[in-house]
């Protein structure tokens, strides 16, 4: 694959010694691997390209193997190729030749240049030169996107039947200037449960409640519902949770230098603390659950 650097694992999952959780993690934006060929393309720094990132998701979320869970994450960066939206969400204007006619050219998230191939960075800055090949655009999703989503189907499948039921937790930073509509409150996090349909009430309000205890200020679904993945995997009526989780980055990062905070270290740490009462309480769901079967 002429437009990734040999050496570099596309994705990775760091598996636990031994899965005692009902979780599977994701973090499909944390990715920091800029393979020459690709910087080659952007108008962009080094720096600016990197604005898209989930900084440091994958770390803050590494913990989750000593609880007990998989975690998949991604090393290609999200402005490379976003695996949180459909496989072909493909903007015309992009690429020199023909998409093909099953490609979603008219969604909101291409319209917004967000699209499968993303064509700007946060902040709107566009991402390309010029024009790519159509090949490009759909080489990346046979040879990136569809592998990594039968990772995480198959991952998602184990735990369901290991355990009766899995909670996918996909995870995700958000800028730091991120406010709610009316009032202007700052978020540090967003629970997006598309609406009530991917997840359990129960679940949901489960993850919100413990993030307050903890002293965090919540917000469920806005601005952030979660987006592809969490739609498409979260089927609850089946026992097949999915949520979104959504971190204000600026508790951890500088957002001018990307730089970890001198805090990085405590917030990992009352995060941790987070997704272990989260564990317990779905591991006493379940059991709920399956008397309530009998």
């Amino acid at each position: 694959m002429s437009e990734h650097d040999g050496d570099i694992d596309l994705f990775e999952v760091r598996e636990p010694q031994t899965q005692r959780i009902p979780f599977v993690f994701n973090s499909p934006h944390s990715g920091r691997r800029y393979s020459r060929a690709f910087l080659e393309q952007s108008r962009l720094d080094a720096m600016a390209i990197r604005r898209s990132e989930d900084h440091y998701v994958d770390e803050l979320f590494g913990c989750v193997t000593d609880l007990g869970a998989p975690l998949l994450l991604a090393h290609f960066p999200r402005a490379f190729l976003d695996v949180n939206r459909e496989p072909y969400e493909l903007d015309p204007r992009m690429f020199d030749g023909q998409l093909p006619p099953y490609a979603n050219i008219g969604s909101m998230r291409v319209a917004g240049g967000l699209g499968t191939i993303p064509r700007l960075v946060a902040e709107n800055m566009d991402i390309y030169k010029t024009r790519l090949p159509v090949e490009q655009a759909l080489d990346r999703v046979e040879s990136i996107y569809k592998p990594y989503h039968a990772c995480l189907r198959k991952l998602i499948a184990r735990t369901h039947v290991e355990f009766g039921l899995s909670v996918l937790v996909d995870c995700h930073s958000m800028p730091g200037n991120i406010r709610l509509a009316g009032s202007g409150q700052r978020p540090d996090f967003i629970i997006g449960d598309r609406y009530g349909t991917s997840v359990s009430a129960d679940i949901c309000q489960a993850a919100v409640s413990l993030l307050e205890e903890l002293g965090f200020s919540v917000s469920r679904n806005k601005p952030y519902a979660g987006g592809f993945i969490t739609e498409h995997y979260g089927r609850p009526a089946r026992g097949l949770h999915a949520l979104q989780i959504e971190i204000n980055r600026s508790l951890y990062v500088d957002e001018a230098t990307l730089e970890k905070k001198p805090q990085f270290s405590l917030f990992a740490e009352a995060l941790y603390s987070f997704l272990a009462a989260f564990a317990l309480y779905v591991e006493k769901y379940a059991d709920g659950t399956a008397l309530a079967a009998e």
